[in-house]
């Protein structure tokens, strides 16, 4: 009877063990469904951090959107829209399948992007789309960030749905993403908009228009992570918060914001520009 218990509980064991991997992950750190982009636990540099953003589950309204958010702090929101059909079109086999062919334009990871480099998705999924090292710098990564040619991917960009509050006398420009665990760009501003991660998991770190953050344009958000970030004063600390899957950070105009993405993430950026 012993034996066949003991049988029994390592049969178990193998059927568990292996319906973990095929959802790429361990007992302890089973992740959520990946969309196929899965990331090697072990080549993850970055972890996620804390947040000191408000955090909304739920609606929010317009008047407490514009009073208290839209032109004063960043915010963090769930549940305002469901983009679970563009999700779909999003994971790895159904983007390669319909898309792989199709020419996409990267920029370097470095805060003025000056370098663009033509390739097909298939090609930079295939041998680009990698963890970033802790050694190379912003202007040496290449990194898929809008840039994007709305005719042809308008079979996908037509399923998302864009965050339903808005700004007085602004329109949405939809930027698309997918890029490397560790990849990031370096601190930046421009116009409000809003940043709704897909699949993985995107770190943000963010500073008032008046607070200029210490950075160099062509080191990496991670390499400022590692080195910079540990060293900084309680009065030069960022505001921050880790966004996941379905979540939708939104930032006021002008704020710096440097980005890092934990895992290989597929992300959608709404910029609010003049109308």
């Amino acid at each position: 009877m012993v034996v066949i218990v003991q049988l029994l509980s390592a049969f178990l064991q193998i059927s568990v063990n292996s319906a973990l991997q095929e959802e790429h992950c361990d007992v302890n750190t089973c992740l959520e469904d990946d969309g196929g982009w899965f990331t090697d636990p072990s080549t993850l540099i970055s972890q996620a951090g804390p947040c000191n953003i408000d955090r909304i589950e739920g609606p929010l309204s317009k008047a407490e959107f514009l009073n208290r958010y839209a032109y004063q702090m960043p915010v963090v929101l769930s549940g305002i829209s469901n983009n679970e059909e563009f999700r779909r079109m999003s994971r790895k086999d159904q983007l390669l399948k319909e898309f792989g062919h199709k020419t996409i334009r990267l920029s370097s990871a470095n805060t003025y992007s000056y370098k663009k480099v033509d390739v097909t998705l298939q090609k930079y999924v295939d041998d680009i789309l990698k963890p970033q090292s802790l050694e190379m710098l912003g202007n040496e990564t290449l990194y898929w960030f809008g840039d994007n040619n709305y005719s042809e991917w308008e079979a996908l960009f037509s399923k998302y749905k864009i965050p339903p509050l808005k700004l007085p006398n602004t329109s949405p420009v939809l930027s698309f993403g997918l890029a490397g665990a560790g990849t990031g760009v370096p601190f930046h501003w421009h116009g409000p908009g809003f940043g709704e991660v897909i699949y993985g998991r995107k770190r943000w770190f963010l500073y008032p228009p008046e607070k200029t953050p210490a950075f160099h344009p062509n080191r990496t958000t991670l390499q400022w992570l590692v080195e910079d970030y540990p060293t900084l004063s309680q009065e030069d600390m960022p505001l921050e918060c880790t966004i996941e899957p379905s979540e939708i950070i939104y930032f006021p105009d002008h704020w710096w914001h440097g980005t890092l993405n934990i895992d290989t993430s597929v992300f959608m950026s709404t910029f609010l520009g003049p109308s």
